[in-house]
């Protein structure tokens, strides 16, 4: 049986603001497995990095979380002080930003930077914590790492920079690793090498990962499962092959057919934009840009449908009340890859 290390319940976060309360995350729940990558997919806006950062303590000043739940290992982390919190981050919790350069300190050599965590957290003597960097960085594939230690991040590529900060974020050996959009900022070669090395280092140092990104394609390879999020809300979740393999919820279908694959003619975007969260929509929230909507979306916010044990989706599509709907040529497909692979697994 899996060990659970995070749980998340009914998180709620308020933005306060001039023009009033924006209710930026409503009633989100999920959790995180022990040596999983749980990645968490959506559009701009849509508090992935919100979520992401009250996991660790660093919401921005006109946020309250104003209700729910963060337990990690069973010990609720909203009732923690700044003290609790700097004892946590880059030790048992690690952060990986999408701009390395917003986290690395321009003035400090980077031998320091990768060392710094052990000798803060760990108590590791400055000799010893040195060998360590030095040996984190040839772990993250940084060349000529003895001669490079000793140079500032000025003098590194944005994927030099990008290994840096993973350097930084493992030293420690972390339970959790939330990154944020870490390969955002890159070209697609560069891209899937950071891809390939948090994999790597993730069987080696047994830390859980929390992916944010709003590209599902990064993820296919990367996760063990998939959380949509949209507005504040999260919409669908299930293992990999189920969100790629077996969407249900329109929203989904709109990140998939946005999505380049051989099998797509034209890609679609998704019309419209993400409602109001000053006045939050009563039903769901994706309805007004949903062309496959029903008169309940509106009316009702649906509840979590069960597709399977692993897979749930907050649709009223999947009311057995609720008319059949055709949906888009690509979702029909990846529907009927998803019966082959069940298919093939059943006689495996």
């Amino acid at each position: 049986m899996s060990e659970r290390i995070l749980d998340v319940k009914n998180l709620k976060i308020d933005f306060h603001t001039y023009a009033g309360e924006v209710k930026a995350i409503r009633n989100v729940s999920f959790h995180l497995d022990k040596g999983e990558t749980l990645a968490i997919v959506g559009e701009s806006g849509s508090g992935k990095s919100v979520t992401t950062r009250s996991i660790i303590g660093l919401l921005a000043g006109n946020a309250e979380i104003m209700g729910g739940s963060i337990k990690f290992h069973d010990q609720e982390m909203l009732n923690n002080s700044e003290k609790d919190w700097q004892s946590i981050r880059g030790n048992k919790i690690a952060m990986i930003f999408q701009d390395p350069m917003t986290s690395l300190d321009p003035t400090m050599k980077i031998g320091q930077q990768i060392a710094e965590p052990l000798m803060k957290h760990k108590h590791v003597p400055k000799k010893e914590a040195w060998a360590r960097a030095l040996e984190m960085m040839k772990a993250v594939g940084i060349t000529n790492a003895e001669e490079r230690i000793n140079e500032y991040p000025h003098q590194f590529s944005g994927g030099m920079r990008q290994r840096i900060v993973i350097a930084i974020a493992l030293i420690c050996e972390p339970e959790i690793l939330l990154a944020d959009e870490p390969t955002t900022a890159l070209d697609v070669t560069i891209q899937a090498e950071i891809l390939d090395l948090m994999k790597d280092l993730q069987k080696r140092v047994k830390t859980s990962i929390i992916f944010i990104t709003h590209d599902l394609g990064v993820v296919a390879g990367m996760a063990d499962r998939v959380a949509v999020m949209y507005a504040g809300e999260l919409l669908e979740y299930g293992n990999v092959d189920e969100i790629f393999y077996n969407p249900q919820h329109p929203y989904t279908w709109g990140l998939i057919n946005s999505m380049p694959t051989l099998h797509i003619e034209k890609l679609e975007s998704i019309p419209g934009t993400p409602p109001d969260l000053l006045d939050p929509p009563k039903g769901d929230p994706f309805a007004p840009r949903n062309k496959y909507a029903l008169r309940a979306d509106v009316e009702a916010k649906p509840p979590f449908f069960k597709v399977s044990p692993t897979h749930y989706a907050s649709t009223w599509l999947l009311d057995p009340r609720a008319p059949h709907v055709e949906p888009p040529a690509e979702i029909k497909r990846r529907w009927a890859k998803y019966r082959e692979l069940q298919a093939a697994k059943s006689n495996s």
